[in-house]
């Protein structure tokens, strides 16, 4: 028994002594040491004032009471918050804009608060970036990124019209009735587009331009007539254009005069590159006393490549005459180079049934050859074959 007072008296001693060190002890969830370990201070936040700043202080951790297990906790779930709140600032503002936008009118400047719009009147000017746009009217609301420009009614004004928004967006000029455009999707949609690509010029009652660039239009057109209303034009049902390289279309079919011709192709493409390449050949046009209106020398050229070309063309006219013809080039350097011609032409002259109608029919078949004098210095070849006939 005295053994036993003797070990129970010894045991609380060690435990009395235990107690009187100044060590950490784990905690459980509801200790208040165990909350202040659970705080983190953000460190985007550094430098910035609270509106508390004893509060924020009493929620500072002293990590010098810390030992190393909680010390490693601490600095994990502190940079685990501080990159969830990194995500969280710059997703913020991904969703603004980038860069300054700069505007004025010459009119008046009307801003309103509640929806954040700013309308501008009379000679409105919006840059961002390499966008400018011009107009007569423009509303703008740069909480959504959106800026929206039309002209105004006039009647004194080309088309009744003035001051409609002319878009630019890097070297590509887009004219239009009315257009909206989103300043961080790149995304705009215009109605009744007009711009002008490389030679020709494409115009639509709707575009769509996707953030790429390319423009997608619906019931274009595609002349090389630069008149506001040409003479000749393809009409296009559906339209891809890439500014400075080509446009893709659907179904197509050649208006003359604001007649449409009996000319349909169910696909085709433009290429708008000055490079060497294949691409449409647009016909001319004119009228001829014997054989009425026509549309010639327009068809097809083929770039085959650097050494050798092809180019198909046709002709036809209001009376029936017709025609078509293929020529081709080659060379080979410093060794020949050469052309080949075949054409074939249904003539009809005056009107059927009339003593002074008649019909011809006539195909030619020409050759020529040259050998470079560089191929051989002591010999030369020149070649030239012709064929023709008619017949009456």
């Amino acid at each position: 028994m005295r053994n036993k007072s003797i070990i129970f008296l010894l045991s609380f001693v060690v435990v009395f002594a235990m107690a009187s060190v100044n060590m950490p002890v784990p905690q459980g969830k509801k200790t208040k040491k165990a909350k202040v370990s659970t705080v983190v201070v953000d460190t985007l936040l550094k430098g910035q004032t609270p509106k508390d700043s004893k509060a924020v202080d009493k929620n500072i951790p002293d990590t010098t009471k810390m030992d190393s297990l909680q010390l490693a906790i601490y600095h994990h779930n502190k940079a685990i918050d501080d990159s969830i709140r990194a995500d969280s600032m710059m997703r913020a503002r991904s969703n603004g804009i980038d860069a300054p936008v700069k505007y004025s009118a010459e009119d008046s400047l009307v801003y309103d608060a509640e929806s954040g719009t700013a309308y501008l009147y009379g000679g409105s000017k919006v840059d961002y970036e390499n966008m400018k746009l011009t107009s007569d009217k423009v509303h703008m609301n740069l909480d959504k990124s959106t800026v929206r420009a039309t002209g105004t009614v006039d009647s004194t004004a080309e088309g009744g019209i003035k001051g409609k928004p002319v878009f630019t967006m890097g070297k590509d000029e887009y004219k239009s009735d009315t257009m909206a455009f989103n300043f961080k999707s790149k995304k705009g949609l215009i109605k009744g587009i007009y711009t002008e690509q490389q030679d020709g010029f494409l115009s639509g009652e709707v575009g769509k331009r996707d953030s790429t660039g390319s423009v997608y239009l619906q019931h274009g057109r595609y002349t090389t007539c630069d008149k506001p209303h040409p003479d000749f034009y393809i009409a296009l049902s559906r339209a891809k254009v890439r500014p400075g390289k080509d446009v893709v279309f659907g179904p197509a079919y050649l208006v003359v005069a604001d007649v449409p011709l009996p000319l349909a192709i169910p696909y085709g493409f433009f290429p708008f590159s000055k490079k060497y390449s294949s691409g449409f050949i647009m016909p001319s046009y004119g009228d001829e006393s014997d054989r009425g209106f026509y549309l010639r020398d327009g068809g097809y050229y083929f770039a085959i490549s650097d050494k050798w070309d092809l180019k198909l063309l046709g002709e036809i006219y209001t009376k029936g005459s017709w025609g078509v013809s293929a020529a081709s080039n080659y060379r080979k350097r410093y060794r020949y180079s050469g052309s080949f011609l075949f054409s074939y032409q249904d003539s009809k002259t005056g009107d059927k049934g009339l003593p002074d109608f008649a019909e011809q029919e006539s195909f030619k078949i020409q050759w020529n050859h040259r050998q470079d004098p560089k191929a051989n210095p002591y010999s030369s070849l020149i070649g030239k074959c012709e064929l023709c006939d008619i017949k009456l």
